[in-house]
């Protein structure tokens, strides 16, 4: 018999919907914890806690009504994570959060495991830019805050010509960190479940192209040689190791035109790129979340299906743009609930089945 019946979720996107929804087929409910009225996530779960990450009467109030928690994304505040594991079990716990959140200690931590990133320095003036670009030899960069970027926010791309006092004003004083461009052949992900014995279950590498910086399609399998998946592999499966990950991550990486891997972010969490293990998987990332974060084994993800996962942003979410996906054979539509339509907003998915393995 299953020892948990209620998982906490913090954060109420559409990641902490799609994993209510695997939860349910356990048998197992969810409450979420969000700042966000109507919270995709919260139209599919039991309760919601409408509450400041940092309000810990609620939080309290949270654990009272869950027997483990976990989240969504990573911009959670450490110190409400760190607040709740007095209380409740939490996975993955803070340190893998502390890793995530800061793009200095993540590239750090990285390099240190033997992992390769592209050459990256911690900018603190634009003296440090300079100085990076003639240490590497290089005429364009990209700096990034250090903390809370995500889908080409907060970040710029830069050359030896670019006026640097009017890019520094921009970021008002925050952290940053200024990253070599990379000049790869293709982006790919994967994803990893880890359960509290140590299993674990890979899924991917896949390939993701990119539009606007957000994610537009992910093609699975990955047409690159088994070196370099394998590479891909042994790097995820090393971190989640190191991290002794009890729940999900996953790692972007960039593949030279020379075939080799850099690592570029970590996720700790489910991750958009996996959206199509839904479809096309016996047990999707968001089911392997479920298990492992509530002490159920990681299982074997059991692909059946070659495919395509296509991300609808703004306005391909609207009645008109998405009337040919209803009708298509092998297709699998997923709206995520929200209400308003903006620029650059994942309002849902579609996978596409190509055929059977």
């Amino acid at each position: 018999m299953m020892k948990t019946k209620t998982l906490g979720i913090l954060g109420g996107g559409q990641l902490g919907r799609m994993s209510a929804l695997a939860a349910a087929r356990l048998g197992i409910s969810c409450v979420i914890f969000t700042p966000e009225e109507n919270s995709p996530a919260s139209q599919v779960a039991q309760k919601t806690i409408v509450a400041d990450y940092t309000d810990e009467r609620a939080l309290r109030e949270f654990s009272e009504t869950v027997d483990v928690i976990s989240y969504e994304f990573e911009n959670i505040p450490v110190e409400t994570i760190t607040f709740l594991q007095n209380l409740k079990p939490v996975y993955p716990d803070e340190k893998l959060l502390n890793v995530a959140q800061d793009r200095i200690v993540e590239k750090t931590y990285l390099n240190n495991s033997q992992i390769p990133t592209t050459r990256w320095a911690a900018i603190k003036t634009t003296e440090d830019i300079e100085k990076a670009f003639k240490d590497w030899n290089s005429s364009e960069a990209i700096i990034k805050t250090t903390r809370f970027g995500y889908d080409g926010k907060g970040q710029a791309r830069i050359s030896r010509d670019t006026d640097l006092e009017t890019v520094w004003s921009q970021f008002k004083n925050q952290a940053l960190i200024m990253e070599e461009i990379v000049d790869f052949d293709c982006e790919i992900s994967v994803i990893i479940a880890r359960d509290i014995n140590g299993n674990s279950e890979i899924y991917g590498p896949m390939v993701n192209d990119h539009k606007n910086h957000i994610l537009d399609r992910t093609t699975m399998p990955c047409p690159l040689d088994k070196s370099i998946q394998d590479k891909a592999k042994d790097a995820i499966l090393k971190l989640a190791d190191d991290l002794n990950l009890i729940g999900v991550m996953t790692l972007e990486l960039f593949v030279t035109k020379e075939g080799e891997i850099l690592a570029n972010e970590i996720a700790p969490r489910t991750h958009n790129s996996g959206h199509w293990t839904i479809d096309a998987c016996a047990v999707s990332q968001f089911e392997n979340h479920v298990r492992t974060v509530c002490g159920l084994p990681a299982a074997p993800a059991g692909r059946h299906s070659d495919c395509e996962m296509i991300n609808l942003i703004g306005d391909d979410a609207k009645d008109e743009n998405i009337q040919h996906y209803l009708n298509k054979e092998n297709t699998c539509l997923h709206l995520y609930g929200k209400q308003d339509i903006r620029d650059g907003r994942k309002m849902g998915h579609v996978t596409i089945l190509k055929s059977h393995t």
